[in-house]
C-alpha cells in the first residue's frame, strides 16, 4: 500500500513500453522512472524534507505526472491546486497546510507573484512549463539533467500522500488528507469493479488535480499502461488525439461528453479504438446518455461515483447501461457500492432508511479520509462514529443500485414537497432544444421554494419558457416543474467541469439565508 510500487513493477516487467504521450512526446517506462528518481532527488536536495507538502499548479501534462510519482519517490506529500482559483483561494490552500515548494507551469505564471507577496511563507517556484524559466525560478529540466537519482523513500500505508482541497462551497476550502492506503484502497476497488484494458491506451482530458481524474492516472501506473495526455479539455483536441494515439479508454464529465458529441468534428475523426467511456463526478442527463452510447457504438460505458473524502466509491458496470438496464432506469443508477466499502442510505439521525426512501449517503472503509487538515470540528462533523456523511442525497434498490437524487443542501423544498434537481433536469434534458441545464431552488414568499431553470439551447433552435413547463409536464408532476426559466450562453463551470449551481444561485439569495431547507 505505497503509491510508489507501480513504478518498480513497470520497470522490472515492461521497462520499453511506452509510459506518457503529450502532444506528441513519448517517454517509456524506463526513461520515466529515471526522471522522477532524479526528481525526487532534486527536491530533496532543493530542502524537501520527509511529510513536507509540495504544491503542482499545472495544466495536465506528462510532467505533471511525473511531480506526483517524484514528491512521494522522495517522502513528500502532494498538494494539487484547484486550476480554477484566484490567487487568494490558491494561496489560502498554500498557507493552510505550509506548503514550501509549487510548481508552477506556463498558463498561470502571471499568478506567481501576486502568491509569492502575499503568501505566509513565499514558496519556492519550480518552472514546469515549456517556455523561458523566469528570474527567481528553478527550471525543471535542469533539475533533472542536474541532479542524481535517489532511492525510494518506501512512504506507505498510513503515511500522508495527498491534500486534496475541496471547492469551498461552504466558506474556506476543506483540505481532505489521505494516506497511501486511502489512495491505494480507492484504486484497488477500481481495479475491482472496472479492471484495466491490457494494452489500453487512457486519455487524460479531466483535469488531475481532481480526485477522480488523479486516482485513474494512478489506475493506469498500476496496470503499468500508456497514459495519453491533453493540457484541458478541448473537444477539438481530444477527438484528434483519440485518433491519432488510438486511444482506447476515455474518461470524461458529463458536461465534456455532450460538449465532445456535439462537435462539428465528430463525425469526421476515426475513434473506432475506444473501448471504453468513463464519466462521473456529476450525473448525467439521460438524453444525453442515450445519444452518447449511439455514437459510439460498441463502447463499454462504466458510470463512477465517488468524492475527495472517500475516492471511488460506486461503480455502475457495463450492462446496466444496455437496452434493458436503460429502459428498467438502471442506467440512472450510480451502480453499487465497490469493493472494500461499505455505505448506507440514512435519516437525520443516522438510521438506515428503507429501501427506496430517500436519505443521506454514510460511507465507511479503507479509502475513507482521515479528515481535514487542521480543521477537527468539521471532521468531527463530517466523520460520526466512523461513518463519512457525504451530504449526498440518495435512495437504494432491492439490489443495492444506488440512485443519487441531489445534494442534500442542493434539495429544493417547495410548499413542503421535495423537489430532486436531477429529476427535473432528466425531464428538461428530454426536450430537444436543450443543449443543458441545472435546476435550482429560488425563494418565494408564498411557497418557500420555487423550481428554477437555467437552460442553454443548442445552436440555431428555440424555445420557449412556457413551452419548457408544458414538457415537463408529460414527464414530471406539475409541483416539480419549473415555475421560472432562464436562458444562457453558458453555464459556469468548476475546474473539473461540475456545474457551479451556488454561483447561480447567489444572486437569488444573497443576504436573505436559506431558511427553508
Amino acid at each position: 500500500m505505497y503509491l510508489t510500487n507501480s513504478l518498480h513493477r513497470c520497470l522490472q516487467q515492461s521497462p520499453e513500453k511506452i509510459a506518457t504521450i503529450f502532444r506528441g512526446r513519448q517517454r517509456r517506462y524506463d526513461e520515466f522512472h529515471d526522471r522522477v528518481a532524479r526528481l525526487a532527488g532534486a527536491l530533496k536536495a532543493a530542502g524537501m524534507k520527509e511529510n513536507d507538502r509540495v504544491g503542482v499548479l499545472a495544466l495536465n501534462s506528462d510532467r505533471f505526472l511525473e511531480i506526483v510519482m517524484a514528491v512521494w519517490w522522495g517522502g513528500g506529500v502532494l498538494n494539487p491546486v484547484n486550476i480554477r482559483w484566484s490567487v487568494p483561494e490558491v494561496v489560502y490552500s498554500l498557507d493552510d497546510c505550509d506548503t514550501g515548494m509549487l510548481f508552477i507551469d506556463d498558463q498561470f505564471m502571471p499568478m506567481a507573484a501576486g502568491i509569492a507577496q502575499s503568501a505566509k511563507r513565499t514558496p519556492l517556484f519550480i518552472h514546469a512549463g515549456e517556455g523561458v524559466t523566469p528570474d527567481g525560478m528553478l527550471p525543471y529540466e535542469m533539475l533533472i539533467e542536474q541532479n542524481a537519482p535517489v532511492d525510494d523513500a518506501w512512504r506507505g500505508y498510513e503515511d500522508l500522500a495527498i491534500i486534496m482541497y475541496t471547492g469551498g462551497t461552504t466558506g474556506f476550502p476543506k483540505g481532505v488528507m489521505q494516506s497511501h492506503r486511502n489512495v491505494w484502497a480507492g484504486c484497488m476497488s477500481r481495479v475491482a469493479e472496472a479492471p484495466p484494458l491490457k494494452g489500453g491506451r487512457s486519455l487524460h482530458a479531466a483535469p488531475l488535480f481532481h480526485a477522480a481524474a488523479l486516482s485513474r492516472a494512478l489506475n493506469q501506473f498500476i496496470a503499468g499502461e500508456t497514459h495519453v495526455i491533453v493540457p484541458a479539455f478541448n473537444a477539438q483536441e481530444v477527438l484528434a488525439t483519440i485518433e491519432r494515439e488510438r486511444v482506447t479508454e476515455v474518461g470524461l464529465v458529463p458536461t465534456m461528453i455532450q460538449a465532445l458529441i456535439d462537435h462539428p468534428d465528430f463525425g469526421t475523426r476515426d475513434l473506432s479504438s475506444v473501448k471504453r467511456l468513463v464519466y462521473g463526478a456529476s450525473p448525467i442527463v439521460s438524453s444525453v446518455l442515450e445519444r452518447t452510447m449511439e455514437r459510439f457504438p460498441g463502447v463499454d460505458f462504466y458510470q463512477s461515483y465517488g468524492l475527495t473524502e472517500a475516492m471511488v466509491v460506486t461503480t455502475n458496470p457495463p450492462e446496466n447501461h444496455r437496452a434493458e438496464a436503460r429502459r428498467s432506469g438502471l442506467s440512472l443508477s450510480v451502480g453499487r457500492a465497490g469493493l472494500g466499502t461499505l455505505l448506507k442510505i440514512v435519516d437525520e439521525r443516522g438510521v438506515e432508511v428503507p429501501r427506496g426512501a430517500v436519505g443521506e449517503i454514510v460511507l465507511r472503509g479503507p479509502s475513507i479520509t482521515r479528515g481535514y487538515w487542521n480543521k477537527p470540528a468539521e471532521t468531527a462533523q463530517a466523520i460520526r462514529d466512523g461513518w463519512l456523511y457525504t451530504g449526498d442525497g440518495a435512495w437504494m434498490d432491492a439490489q443495492g443500485h444506488v440512485f443519487i437524487v441531489d445534494r442534500m443542501k442542493d434539495m429544493i423544498v417547495s410548499g413542503g414537497e421535495n423537489v430532486y434537481s436531477s429529476e427535473v433536469e432528466n425531464a428538461i434534458g428530454r426536450h430537444p432544444a436543450v443543449a443543458m441545464c441545472a435546476v435550482i431552488g429560488v425563494p418565494s414568499d408564498e411557497w418557500g421554494e420555487t423550481v428554477h431553470a437555467v437552460i442553454v439551447t443548442k445552436p440555431d433552435t428555440r424555445v420557449t419558457e412556457e413551452e419548457i413547463r408544458e414538457h415537463c409536464r408529460a414527464f414530471i408532476a406539475r409541483y416539480k416543474c419549473p415555475k421560472s426559466v432562464e436562458f444562457r450562453a453558458q453555464l459556469p463551470l468548476s475546474g473539473a467541469g461540475k456545474i457551479l449551481k451556488r454561483e447561480l444561485r447567489a444572486p437569488y439569495w444573497t443576504g436573505r439565508g436559506k431558511g427553508v431547507n
